[in-house]
This record gives C-alpha cells, structure tokens and sequence, in this order.
C-alpha cells in the first residue's frame, strides 16, 4: 500500500535523489523503492519510534533497517549532510556563526568535566581514592 502522505517533498527528493546509490544493483534482487525507504527513515527519526513500530505503509522494517545501516557503513548519510549544507551556504540559508561558530566557544576550558569534577570530591572526603 503506498502512502499518500509525504515526509519528504518532491522538491527535497530532488536534491537526494542523485546522492543516494544507485535503485537497482548490479546483481540480486531489486532494492525497495529508495524514496520510501528514506521517507520511513525520515519518520522514524521525527517520530522516535523503534524500528519494529513502522508503520506497514513504509514496507517491512527490517527492509528499512537494513538499508538505514548499509547506507550508514557506505558513508551515503555524511554524503547527503555535506551537500544539503553546501546547497544552503550557497543559497545563503546557513549563518556559520550559529551553526558552528558559538559551540566552538561555549565550553569552560577552566572546568573539569562532571564526572572527574565528583571523583575528586569523593577523594577529597576519603571515600575513594584517585585510581578506583
């Protein structure tokens, strides 16, 4: 059953599309359909749900799964990012300094992390020592 409703628009599907690997492979049997299958990644990323609560219009989820994580080990992900970020530099939607530029400067360096912060409070008080 194909679903009416989509996550993705035509005109976004048109930016991914040319990113994504090729629809059929060279040898086996032919791949679901790619924009489904990235629609039901799409869902599950906004929705939070497990994989296993896809909803039957996506396809199996263990199709979409399985895709989600040869995709991932191909590196087709870090591939899309960096393309829809260099389309909206281009275009003039991304402001670097919001994107990037504050989190370079928003840790404390003088401040030790939580966790070493509690440690050294537990040994000052003897209750543990440095090492364990």
């Amino acid at each position: 059953m194909a679903r009416e409703e989509r996550e993705l628009t035509d005109a976004r599907w048109a930016v991914l599309k040319p990113l994504l690997p090729p629809q059929r492979p060279t040898t086996g049997r032919p791949n679901k359909d790619h924009r489904q299958v990235l629609e039901a990644i799409v869902w599950l990323l906004r929705t939070g749900a497990p994989w296993r609560d896809l909803p039957d219009s996506f396809g199996p989820w263990r199709t979409v799964a399985s895709r989600f994580y040869r995709w991932r080990r191909q590196g087709v992900f870090d591939r899309l990012l960096a393309e829809i970020t260099r389309l909206a530099d281009v275009v003039g939607e991304l402001d670097w300094l919001v994107h990037y530029g504050t989190a370079a400067w928003s840790a404390p360096t003088s401040t030790p992390p939580a966790h070493h912060a509690s440690r050294a409070w537990r040994t000052a008080r003897g209750k543990r020592t440095a090492a364990g």
